[in-house]
């Protein structure tokens, strides 16, 4: 016994084995086609005598293969655009950090906004009653609570309010983020508003975690002047 099983696991490792046993298989082919359980296990099937690959089991291989792949570079490619946009959402902080005064800050965002992510317009707007320093636009009383609700942060998806939010630009804007501030403790409703021409480049899905920051830094930087000149 211990003969032969040094006889076979000698045999298992030497190629040599292979031609008797490939012409034992030629002479004697039933006993391969006739075992499913072990075509099974080897991904071989019979026709007509010969043993070949299913094709069924191939195209599905192959559809599986395309799917991993396509998904691989869906991830990658969202993986690219959100590393590009807080790339730029960085960039624009810094400038916003070294505004001068109220409408300097108000023209670095909407040139930022225009540049960097490709905006048609972003505005800072202010209610009333009270003035708005040069270059930010200025709402009517409770404007914010009808637009984003009463207790609304944000609100992105189709335009509307445009001519309020975004004057003469108005009409190039197709879609928009819409995302609140309390400017000075509090004291008066603002929101900035970011406008695309784009139809679908903001949507009630799309998360408005980048914007928002933008938006803080905003209030923040804002804060650091009083308005002046306030009117009743």
């Amino acid at each position: 016994m211990g003969g032969a099983e040094r006889d076979t696991k000698k045999g298992d490792e030497a190629p040599g084995v292979w031609p008797d046993l490939r012409a034992w298989l030629r002479a004697h082919p039933e006993h391969l086609t006739a075992d499913h359980e072990l075509l099974s296990e080897l991904g071989l099937r019979p026709a007509e005598n010969v043993v070949s690959f299913g094709a069924v089991a191939l195209s599905r291989l192959e559809a599986a293969i395309q799917r991993e792949s396509g998904a691989r570079r869906a991830i990658e490619h969202v993986a690219r655009a959100n590393f590009s946009a807080q790339a730029q959402t960085h960039v624009t902080v810094l400038d916003l950090l070294e505004s001068r005064n109220h409408t300097d800050l108000a023209t670095r965002l909407d040139h930022a906004c225009q540049a960097r992510f490709g905006l048609a317009a972003a505005n800072i707007c202010l209610e009333r009653p009270g003035a708005a320093p040069f270059g930010w636009r200025l709402l009517e009383p409770d404007s914010v609570a009808r637009m984003l609700g009463e207790h609304g942060l944000q609100r992105l998806g189709p335009a509307d309010h445009q001519g309020a939010l975004f004057g003469a630009r108005g009409c190039e804007v197709n879609s928009m983020a819409l995302v609140r501030m309390a400017l000075w403790n509090g004291e008066r409703a603002a929101i900035v508003a970011f406008g695309s021409s784009e139809p679908e480049g903001f949507t009630p899905d799309m998360g408005a975690e980048l914007i928002a920051f933008v938006t803080r830094v905003v209030e923040r930087v804002a804060d650091r002047w009083p308005v002046l000149d306030p009117a009743p």
